[in-house]
């Protein structure tokens, strides 16, 4: 197995170094963070992990040849670009940069020399998720007419991100990967309540070429932790909620038929209501199936499933999201 370097040892940096020990274990060769205290809690939950402060200790060392990325956006593109640069693979949290023109100039980086490059679109590797892929797939739930999204809890209230690029990455690359295809028009419009200027909840809506639409709501300003996901068909209708320990998927056999012999406009839309399924989802850890993901890609060199271009397209819609908030909802075409 090859060495691997992890930078950026925080809040969620912490669970990607949980995960990537447990299955890399001493070829986890060094942990980087510029926090001292930070590095002191490393030291003393993982004996024998070299650490350092110092993230061009990592770009020298011709040993790793991996580098894991947890640290906040901001920092994102010039780290990983001077990993590539030297020769290393790559895996960056979500989300991969915070420009368009920086994610087109990592892939083009990487793929000239062949590296892999891989976003913490954590999402796409969740066993549920890929249950409901292979139901659109399979054309089970028929035409996707729409789909709405909410991810919304009281806190943690974040300051040098809004709500949409902190919590809104989640659920468009469950969209775009469910779907298979980028979106034609974005609107979103939000608010800023706590802090000025940074806004705490917004409203997202992407419209794609076939009529389908997808809404999505995010904010860390709301009563309640919620996690969902619906997904409405011409066939059947589907919820993937979360937040739920058990139970996280539920198929509703309904739909809206209309019929061709009808007296009233009532006979002419006909409801049909069926079973509702609660399939059993195979119980895994998300990150833990993305973390392994990433590890065997770096082994087969395999184009992993949340790669450059996918974490690219991801971020295309979060500028255009971006914009149109800064426009106070003016529709912005992709």
């Amino acid at each position: 197995m090859k060495k691997l370097a992890i930078a950026g040892v925080g809040a969620w940096g912490r669970n990607l170094l949980r995960n990537f020990h447990s299955m890399a274990g001493d070829n986890l060769a060094l942990a980087c963070d510029g926090d001292p205290k930070r590095l002191e809690y490393i030291q003393q939950q993982y004996p024998g992990l070299e650490t350092t402060g110092d993230y061009n200790s990592i770009i020298k060392r011709d040993d790793i040849e991996a580098v894991i990325i947890g640290t906040p956006p901001a920092a994102h593109f010039e780290m990983a670009m001077a990993a590539i640069k030297a020769g290393k693979d790559v895996f960056v949290e979500k989300p991969l940069v915070l420009s368009v023109t920086e994610g087109e100039q990592l892939i083009e980086e990487a793929d000239k020399r062949n590296l892999i490059l891989m976003v913490g679109h954590v999402m796409v590797y969740h066993p549920a998720t890929l249950y409901l892929k292979e139901k659109i797939d399979s054309g089970e739930l028929g035409k996707v007419y729409y789909l709405c999204a909410s991810r919304v809890n009281l806190g943690k209230v974040r300051n040098i991100e809004n709500a949409l690029w902190s919590f809104a990455p989640h659920d468009i690359s469950i969209i775009l990967f469910l779907l298979q295809k980028q979106p034609v028009l974005v609107t979103s419009t939000g608010s800023s309540y706590l802090q000025r200027g940074i806004e705490d909840v917004v409203f997202t809506v992407l419209h794609f070429d076939d009529g389908t639409m997808a809404h999505i709501h995010v904010s860390w300003l709301d009563p309640r932790k919620d996690r969902k996901l619906v997904i409405v068909g011409s066939e059947k209708m589907a919820e993937f909620d979360d937040s739920q320990a058990a139970e996280k998927i539920r198929v509703y056999d309904k739909s809206v038929n209309t019929r061709q012999d009808y007296e009233t406009y009532g006979e002419y839309l006909a409801i049909r209501t069926g079973d509702i399924v609660i399939p059993q989802i195979r119980s895994a850890e998300p990150l833990a199936e993305e973390c392994r993901h990433f590890l065997d890609c770096i082994e087969t060199r395999t184009r992993p499933r949340s790669d450059g271009s996918e974490g690219l397209r991801v971020l295309k819609v979060l500028d255009a999201a971006q914009k149109s908030l800064e426009q106070n909802g003016t529709p912005v075409k992709m």
